[in-house]
């Protein structure tokens, strides 16, 4: 297809679009709307999996080591521990170190008589991968010399069923959303369609091929994506930063925070602008198919 072909095509799909202001506009609120609800799940789903991963960074466990052990003998225990799969760091803390963790903020009149011998050494672990964390626990409970470990397996178990769940929902309103965008776009252009009907027939006995008849509407319902995805896009950056600011001035959700915007707006432009040009091509081919058949 040549640049004159190419230049011919774009001409007719842009005066379709203002030919059939009407459903134009409406095309372009439609696809607005949907890509607007698929990037608000998608970045829900994504600030959830992104405060997970932060968990899963200061997600720990704690090995006691037997409490007949010299503090050497403890301390050699650390290679043994750190050659277990799934463990990111190891550091071995002393009774003395636990003695002062137990009384830092209390009131250190009531511990003053507090002996070190009361607590054991331990090894505090952190794990890679919070998934296999019940693996990772039982391999440390067999090495030689650790007593007993305590981890909050029910937490990590609930931090990874949260972030699957809300992986789960938004791929699945995504795809949804998908497809009923491709539905309303093929649909609204398929009535912009029908108004040319006998022209298209006319070409069609004229002796223009199916893809010289299909390229003006296909330019027609890209640039409705893409006025479409660039709209949402402005609309999603401004409904997240006033999102973003309004939990950031609330002290009691201090523990619920956002990716800046800007370290992610790249990639919400691209994946808007991408959908709004699959959107109005797919449903553009879809929408002119019908009337080929003459």
């Amino acid at each position: 297809m040549g640049g004159n072909q190419i230049g011919y095509h774009f001409r007719e799909g842009f005066r379709s679009i203002f030919s059939h202001g009407l459903m134009s506009f409406a095309a372009v609120c439609m696809i607005m709307a949907c890509l607007l609800i698929m990037g608000s799940f998608s970045l829900v789903a994504l600030n959830i999996d992104h405060m997970l991963k932060d968990l899963e960074a200061d997600n720990e466990f704690l090995a006691y080591i037997d409490e007949n052990l010299s503090e050497d003998e403890a301390k050699a225990i650390q290679g043994k521990i750190e050659q277990i799969p799934n463990i990111s760091q190891v550091t071995f803390v002393t009774r003395e170190e636990a003695m002062q963790e137990f009384v830092k903020g209390k009131n250190e009149a009531l511990f003053q008589d507090l002996k070190p011998e009361v607590f054991r050494d331990r090894y505090r672990i952190h794990v890679t991968d919070i998934e296999t964390m019940n693996q990772t626990v039982d391999q440390v409970k067999n090495v030689p010399g650790v007593a007993d470990v305590r981890a909050a397996l029910e937490i990590a178990e609930g931090f990874v069923m949260v972030r699957n769940v809300a992986s789960a929902l938004a791929i699945i309103l995504v795809v949804m959303l998908l497809v009923i965008s491709l539905f309303i776009i093929a649909n609204t252009i398929r009535l912009t369609t029908f108004t040319r009907r006998e022209e298209i027939a006319i070409m069609k006995m004229c002796g223009a091929t199916d893809w010289f008849i299909r390229w003006p509407f296909i330019f027609e319902g890209v640039i409705l994506g893409l006025v479409g995805g660039l709209v949402a896009f402005l609309l999603q950056w401004s409904i997240y930063k006033i999102l973003h600011t309004a939990i950031a001035n609330v002290a009691n959700f201090n523990f619920i925070y956002l990716i800046p915007f800007a370290e992610i707006s790249q990639t919400v432009l691209i994946f808007f602008l991408s959908a709004g040009f699959l959107i109005g091509a797919s449903g553009s081919v879809l929408a002119i198919r019908k009337f080929l058949r003459v």
